[in-house]
């Protein structure tokens, strides 16, 4: 048995590969369930109602997808540029920080630029932690792996260290908390009893304009020749190290532009447990939609459904809601083995 290149991989298997790898990570999944005594069926049928069977259900998916969405775009921009972001994580809580400073009130500024005020500096908080790496990984070649990684315990650190003292809330019970942002400075609510906010609608937009920038600019095309060959992309005149800096703006802005919107649509203040790990789950996203833009808001929605519905079945079966994390987990391995029989096909014999 051999594997032989596919020559032109039709459309077709493109679109369906994704979609067989999900019904295989099922598949394999059910196995686990059945374990447990719960039976397959029940179990997913629960999955699913708790994920999108109701008005509440599907609100709370989208909610979660919110910011999986902007992690996801972060890290499929930078991985498109072969720029290695792991710290999107820290790059969330930086612009969380900024965004409760600058919603606080603590600039003068009048209501109406109080909300854009927030979003703009959280994604700058983002893109500004992104650029340090970057540049030492252009000029000195230092792993932005290990850089990035490392930024996301110091800034952790350091915003521990700020609810402990200068933002903690005076009002707060003496838990480490930021004082809430003032009212101009929040999204609006896109239904009514719901949790879901307008930071959904800037996460599709994002998605949207990163893939007409991929697909339809110059700047797209320098990042996919950056990231295919840095050396032949150099040798026909592409400025490798500016296209670099400015995908980590762009990538460490997604990241920070998702804790502001989570600190201005949904929570109202900061806290160490705002995030669940969104910046790392965002890594997954991206690779789950093989870095497509609009695969992103479909593999942020999946991974959201997942967790959602998982915590609403395990309050009714004995399945514990870490059968998600496999769940997620076993799908993007099926996702990877299906991406490389798009490209290859198995033969018996040479």
């Amino acid at each position: 048995m051999w594997f032989e290149p596919r020559a032109h991989p039709s459309a077709a298997l493109r679109v369906l590969a994704p979609a067989g790898a999900v019904v295989a990570a099922l598949a394999l999944c059910a196995a686990l369930i059945a374990w447990t005594g719960t039976g397959v069926g029940e179990a997913y049928a629960l999955l699913f109602q708790g994920a999108l069977g109701s008005r509440f259900a599907l609100a709370e998916t989208l909610t979660r997808a919110t910011p999986l969405m902007l992690t996801g775009l972060a890290a499929a921009v930078a991985f498109r540029a072969k720029l290695w972001n792991i710290g999107a994580e820290g790059q969330l809580y930086a612009g969380a920080l900024v965004a409760v400073v600058l919603g606080g009130g603590i600039l003068d500024l009048p209501g109406w630029a109080l909300l854009p005020a927030a979003l703009l500096g959280g994604a700058l908080a983002g893109s500004a932690l992104l650029v340090g790496p970057t540049l030492l990984k252009t000029r000195l070649g230092v792993d932005e792996v290990v850089t990035t990684l490392l930024l996301n315990f110091v800034v952790l650190l350091f915003v521990s260290m700020m609810l402990e003292g200068p933002l903690k809330d005076p009002m707060g019970m003496g838990w480490p908390q930021s004082a809430p942002v003032l009212p101009e400075a929040e999204l609006p609510r896109l239904l009514e009893r719901s949790r879901l906010h307008a930071g959904l609608v800037l996460a599709l937009v994002a998605a949207v304009a990163l893939w007409i920038m991929n697909t339809r600019t110059t700047w797209g095309y320098e990042i996919k020749a950056v990231g295919a060959n840095p050396a032949a992309a150099a040798f026909a005149g592409i400025p490798v190290n500016r296209v670099m800096l400015k995908v980590a703006v762009l990538s460490g802005g997604l990241a920070g532009l998702a804790g502001a919107a989570e600190i201005a649509g949904l929570r109202g203040y900061l806290t160490l447990d705002l995030s669940p790990g969104f910046g790392y789950s965002g890594i997954v996203v991206a690779m789950l939609a093989q870095l497509h833009p609009l695969g992103v808001v479909a593999a942020s929605v999946f991974v959201a459904a997942v967790f959602v519905g998982a915590d609403a079945m395990s309050r009714t079966v004995p399945v514990p809601n870490y059968i998600a994390e496999v769940l997620v987990a076993v799908s993007l391995l099926c996702v990877l083995v299906s991406s490389f029989l798009v490209r290859y096909r198995i033969r018996r014999s040479p």
